[in-house]
């Protein structure tokens, strides 16, 4: 059970605590609930060129990092497709460097010619070097393309086009800032040696002068149902053939969201799973195999994807992934292999908890969802989980019609 306390300050900005005197750090993180499905589809990237500049300084502090390094402190951050989160750990005695750099960053970021074009490169970099140049680089980009036709995951994080990070203009990136970078988008979680009260009167000094700003209001197309397989295939140079393929899923508040995530472990989760015994291990058809879901927010999907061994047809491998997917859906699985799979995810959230920093990712990202509460409810969740909800929600997601499956060839 995490203990937190949770309060609103007047301009939105939603604050949880998190007290844990067993460490002598603090880790504070800050989530805004903007990410890559909330971009116009003609300028995509720019929430992950964002996580970028948002390192470039702000008007009254040119260098963020130099600051929260003289006070023993690290950060980092990250963008999906549905949040963008910063956190920095440091000593807790120090933790008001945190709220000074993080406010500051939030009200008055520096926007300028030259920082847009640091980064714009850095990204652009990025996007050649792991999405063009890299062997399978264009798999998700083809695989959402192929998956989504109405929904704004049918493009990555890193944007759908290169041109659209080479092509941002100052206001372009001006504008993005002041609709999603604003209190009433963004919860701050303070975690560790802390007390509460401290908090609150910190929160208030550094971030309650900050305009609340006008309240983002989320209104994406939704995904119509897929009536009918999807197949597309590709030649590229890369080292082996590899399959890939897809389903839809419920989204993230979805109640069949922890059936599908024990599903997914049943089936293709590390080297005991089924794909694994059967068509590595067994029939050495594929050199590696795994099952997996996204995990986002709105209607995601499952993807199994393999590379396969050499020599073996495309026809071969697929019809065998097929076969065991056949076997999942016509024969039972078994009460062993259920309490296996809770009892890893149930290890995975102790583990994870251990870590003060994951604690305070987790609260935020969970009032982004809308309770905080729900961290703490999640092992039930799982625990409630049978057999015959498996076998069902099996059946719903892997009809052909809601497939869709991506054979990328080496070529010769």
């Amino acid at each position: 059970m995490i203990e937190y306390s949770r309060f609103v300050l007047d301009n939105g900005l939603r604050v949880l605590v998190h007290e844990d005197d067993s460490t002598p750090m603090a880790v504070v993180n800050i989530m805004y609930d903007v990410g890559a499905r909330d971009e116009n589809p003609e300028q995509t990237g720019f929430a992950h060129l964002f996580e970028h500049l948002m390192f470039g300084g702000s008007i009254n502090i040119p260098d963020y990092d130099e600051p929260l390094q003289r006070a023993g402190g690290e950060n980092n951050a990250y963008t999906t497709n549905d949040l963008t989160n910063y956190y920095c750990q440091l000593p807790a005695e120090n933790i008001e460097t945190a709220f000074w750099l993080e406010s500051d960053r939030m009200l008055s970021l520096a926007f300028s010619k030259k920082s847009l074009d640091v980064q714009r490169k850095v990204v652009s970099e990025e996007f050649k070097e792991h999405y063009i140049n890299k062997p399978y680089g264009d798999v998700w980009h083809k695989l959402r393309e192929m998956a989504y036709t109405t929904h704004p995951y049918r493009w990555m994080t890193i944007g759908k086009e290169l041109s659209h990070i080479e092509n941002a203009k100052l206001d372009d990136v001006k504008n993005f800032f002041f609709k999603h970078y604003t209190p009433s988008n963004a919860i701050l979680v303070v975690a560790g040696n802390v007390k509460t009260e401290q908090i609150k009167s910190l929160a208030e000094k550094w971030f309650a002068p900050i305009p609340s700003g006008k309240k983002y209001e989320r209104n994406l197309s939704q995904e119509p149902e897929q009536t009918e397989a999807k197949i597309t295939e590709v030649r590229a140079k890369v080292p082996v053939d590899a399959l890939y393929k897809a389903w839809h899923i419920g989204g993230r508040l979805d109640e069949s969201y922890y059936v599908v995530d024990l599903l997914t472990d049943i089936l293709g989760e590390g080297p005991s799973s089924r794909l694994y015994q059967s068509l590595v291990k067994e029939q050495q058809l594929f050199s590696g195999i795994g099952c997996y879901h996204l995990g986002s927010i709105d209607a995601g999907l499952v993807v199994v994807d393999g590379k396969l061994s050499k020599g073996v047809s495309m026809q071969d491998a697929e019809a065998a992934v097929d076969k065991e997917i056949e076997k999942l859906l016509n024969e039972s699985i078994s009460e062993k292999e259920l309490q296996k799979v809770i009892n890893k995810t149930e290890s995975m959230i102790a583990f994870e908890d251990m870590s003060v920093l994951n604690r305070a990712n987790s609260l935020a990202f969970y009032e982004l969802l809308g309770d905080a509460n729900l961290m703490n409810e999640e092992l039930g969740k799982y625990q409630s989980v049978t057999l015959e909800s498996l076998t069902k929600t099996a059946k719903e997601i892997f009809k052909p019609s809601n497939s869709n499956t991506l054979r990328y060839f080496a070529e010769n």
